[in-house]
């Protein structure tokens, strides 16, 4: 489940196959001049695809960002899919970050929820509200709190893949989805956690520690 392919996400073997495919008939038959737009689309499919296995930092109560990107909220917000307050991090993947997205932390998921809707920018908070998205609860393992982490589709991105279900149990910085094409994940956490980000700091999907729970 944490790495089942080797650098290139398996997400994305398709699309480079298609993509260098193309560029190689195309320079076959007409040069290399004719392929070179070819051979920049390869070049941006293989760094959008691009999976590497990341460090484990901070203990059981860490909580690890589960996307690369930019930090774009941290707010206290009503979480919805828990009914409850809570503080809310909010990640933003624009279409040069790694997409493949991981636990923050230790845990079971206890319920997944998905909801249709629309494909405003990603960077916009009304994104998190009224964009396509998957949501996960997950009951951490250190104290049994609760988190919910939820993908969200942007403006380009029309595809949110998710391959745990209710039951699944997580380790941090375990792989568990992928968004294909810009986008956001929205992790929501008890009032009394401690975040340690603040907006427009860059993360790293398991490398960088968001927040301590108490």
């Amino acid at each position: 489940m944490n790495y089942p392919h080797p650098i290139i996400a398996r997400e994305g073997w398709p699309f480079l196959t298609i993509s260098v495919a193309a560029a190689l008939l195309v320079t076959w038959l007409f040069g290399w001049s004719m392929a070179a737009a070819l051979w920049i689309i390869a070049l941006f499919v293989l760094q959008f695809f691009r999976d590497p296995a990341r460090p484990i930092p901070g203990n059981a109560k860490s909580v690890l960002s589960p996307a690369d990107g930019r930090i774009v909220a941290v707010e206290k917000v009503r979480d919805t899919w828990l009914n409850r307050d809570a503080l809310k991090v909010s990640v933003f993947m624009n279409v040069f970050n790694v997409h493949s997205n991981r636990s923050p932390v230790d845990g079971t998921v206890t319920q997944r929820w998905y909801n249709p809707g629309k494909f405003v920018n990603a960077d916009l908070d009304k994104a998190s509200t009224e964009n396509e998205r998957n949501a996960l609860h997950i009951k951490a393992s250190a104290n049994g709190a609760d988190v919910t982490c939820v993908q969200v589709a942007g403006l380009i991105a029309r595809r949110i893949l998710c391959y745990v279900e209710a039951g699944t149990p997580l380790t941090r910085g375990q792989r568990y989805g992928f968004i294909r094409f810009g986008s956001r994940v929205d992790v929501y956490l008890p009032l009394d956690s401690r975040v340690l980000v603040t907006i427009g700091e860059k993360v790293s999907a398991s490398s960088t520690v968001l927040a301590e729970l108490a």
